[in-house]
C-alpha cells in the first residue's frame, strides 16, 4: 500500500444544461448539452470530480470501468488510468476522422477515463496538498492561463420552436446578448465587444464554416480593425476548399488559421493544410488533423500545422500536457480546443494549461455560452481574459450537488436522441439549406 487512501466509491451523473442556437458546419447547437460528471470518494472522505462529453455510449463506458477503479489505491492511480486508457484504444481502433464523425461514435474519438483521470488527481492533488498542474508533467509553469473570447453565428431560436431559453430579463449584458440572434459582421463585432466588457478578453476566435467564407473574413478584418491589439483566428473546421481558403486568408489580418480546409481529391486534410501554410505563410491550428500521436506524427511529417489544440478530453490530461512539452521542444505551440462545458471542465483545461511550459496560445472554452449554470459552489473565474489558478488543493472545487441533480433530472426530461446528439443537432433552420459540396449553412 502507497499510505494514500483507497477509492471507496465512484459515481458516474449524466448531466444537461442549456445552449444558445450556436451554428457550426455541423448545423446548430441544440437547446440542450450534455457531459457525464463522475464522483469519486476515497477512504477519508474527500470528493474528486471529472467531466467529460454527454451521449449514452459514453456513459455506459464510464459504468464499465467502476470495478476497474473501486477499491484502487489511489498512489496506483497512474496504473489505473492506463488501464482504462488501453480499453479505450482497443474499442477506438476503427473509428472515423473528425469531420465525417457521427455523434453516436464520438465514443471513439472522446477519452471517457479523462473525466475518471480528472477525479483521481483531484483526490490526489488534494491528499498531498497541492493543486492538480504540480502534477502534470513539470509541475505548474504558470498561474494566470491566457482565455480568447469564442464566437458565434447565431440563428434566430424563434424560429425553429424549439425550448431554447432566452435572458431578456438579466441585468448583466453579456448573458443576454448570448441568446440574441448573430447572423452579420457587424453583429459579431457587438458579440465580442460584450465578452470583452464583461470577461476581459483580448484575443478572439471566429467559429466559421456556416456563411460563405467572404463574409466569415469581413468578420474577421472588422474584429481586427475594432481590437486593434487583438489576435483574431477563424475556424471553418475545415470547410473550405484549399484554393478558397488561399483566396481568402491571404494578407489577411488572421493570427493563424485553425483547420481552414480539409480533405479534397484525394489529398488529407495534413496535405492541404501544408500546402496553405506554403501559400499564405499563415500558421496554423488544429484540433481535427493531429488529434492523437500518430496522425500528430503525420502532421509533423507534412509541416502541416504550427499549434495543436490538444483537448484534454481528446488526448487525457496526462497526454496534453506531454504533447505540449514535445511542441515546446520542437518551436511549436499547444493550445487547447473545447465544446460545450460545465465548470469542472473549465478546472480540468486550466490546469493543464498552468502545466504546459512555453508561450501557449489562448485557450478556447465554450464557458462564457454555459457559465450561470454551475456545478460547483466556487467555479474559477475569467477575469481580465485570464483564469488564475490558485494553490487550493486538487482542482479547489466544491460539488453542488443540489445543482448536480438538478441537472441530471434535466438530462432524464431528454429523449435518447437528444440525449446523444445535443451537441451538435443537424436540423434545417426555415430559409437555409446545407451546400451539397460543402457543408456549410448557406442562403
Amino acid at each position: 500500500m502507497s499510505g494514500l487512501p483507497v477509492i471507496t466509491e465512484m459515481k458516474v451523473i449524466p448531466v444537461a444544461g442549456y445552449d444558445s442556437l450556436l451554428l457550426s458546419l455541423s448545423g446548430a447547437h441544440a437547446p440542450y448539452f450534455t457531459r457525464n460528471i463522475v464522483i469519486l470518494k476515497d477512504s477519508r472522505g474527500r470528493t474528486g470530480l471529472g467531466e467529460v462529453h454527454g451521449g449514452d455510449a459514453i456513459t455506459k463506458a464510464l459504468e464499465e470501468y467502476i470495478p476497474l477503479v473501486v477499491d484502487s489505491d489511489l498512489g496506483k492511480y497512474r496504473s489505473v488510468i492506463q488501464s482504462l486508457k488501453r480499453i479505450h484504444e482497443k474499442s477506438a481502433r476503427n473509428s472515423e476522422g473528425i469531420q465525417s464523425l457521427s455523434l453516436a461514435n464520438l465514443k471513439d474519438v472522446v477519452h471517457a477515463e479523462t473525466a475518471v483521470e480528472a477525479a483521481l488527481l483531484d483526490l490526489v492533488g488534494q491528499a498531498l496538498g497541492i493543486p492538480v498542474c504540480e502534477l502534470l508533467g513539470d509541475g505548474r509553469q504558470r498561474e494566470d492561463v491566457v482565455v480568447l473570447g469564442y464566437l458565434f453565428y447565431i440563428a434566430d431560436a424563434k424560429k425553429t420552436g424549439l425550448s431554447y431559453i432566452n435572458e431578456n430579463d438579466t441585468s448583466n449584458p453579456w448573458f443576454a446578448r448570448r441568446r440574441e440572434p448573430a447572423m452579420t459582421a457587424e453583429a459579431i463585432v457587438g458579440q465580442a465587444r460584450a465578452a470583452r466588457d464583461y470577461y476581459g478578453f483580448k484575443d478572439f476566435k471566429l467559429k466559421g464554416g456556416v456563411l460563405s467564407g467572404e463574409e466569415e473574413m469581413r468578420a474577421v478584418e472588422l474584429l481586427a480593425k475594432e481590437f486593434t491589439d487583438a489576435r483574431i483566428n477563424i475556424d471553418p473546421n475545415g470547410a473550405w476548399y484549399l484554393e478558397d481558403a488561399v483566396r481568402l486568408c491571404k494578407g489577411s489580418s488572421l493570427s493563424y488559421a485553425e483547420d481552414p480546409c480539409g480533405g479534397e481529391r484525394g489529398y488529407s486534410g495534413r496535405e492541404t493544410m501544408a500546402e496553405f501554410k506554403m501559400a499564405t505563410g499563415i500558421p496554423t491550428a488544429t484540433n481535427m488533423i493531429a488529434t492523437d500521436w500518430r496522425q500528430f506524427y503525420h502532421a509533423t511529417v507534412e509541416k502541416s500545422v504550427d499549434i495543436v489544440l490538444a483537448d484534454p478530453h481528446f488526448w487525457t490530461m496526462e497526454d496534453s500536457v506531454r504533447i505540449g512539452q514535445v511542441l515546446d521542444h520542437w518551436g511549436l505551440t499547444w493550445g487547447s480546443h473545447s465544446n460545450n462545458h460545465f465548470d469542472i471542465s473549465l478546472a480540468i483545461f486550466a490546469h493543464c494549461a498552468a502545466a504546459v511550459p512555453g508561450n501557449i496560445t489562448a485557450m478556447d472554452t465554450h464557458w462564457i455560452w454555459q457559465d450561470g449554470q454551475h456545478l460547483t459552489r466556487n467555479p474559477l473565474k475569467i477575469r481580465d481574459g485570464k483564469i488564475h489558478v490558485s494553490d487550493a488543493p486538487g482542482f479547489g472545487l466544491e460539488p453542488d450537488m443540489d445543482a448536480i441533480m438538478k441537472a441530471h433530472e434535466l438530462h432524464n426530461t431528454l429523449s435518447s436522441g437528444d440525449r446523444n446528439d445535443a451537441m451538435a443537432m443537424q436540423y434545417l433552420i426555415p430559409g437555409w439549406k446545407f451546400d451539397p459540396k460543402r457543408p456549410c449553412l448557406v442562403r
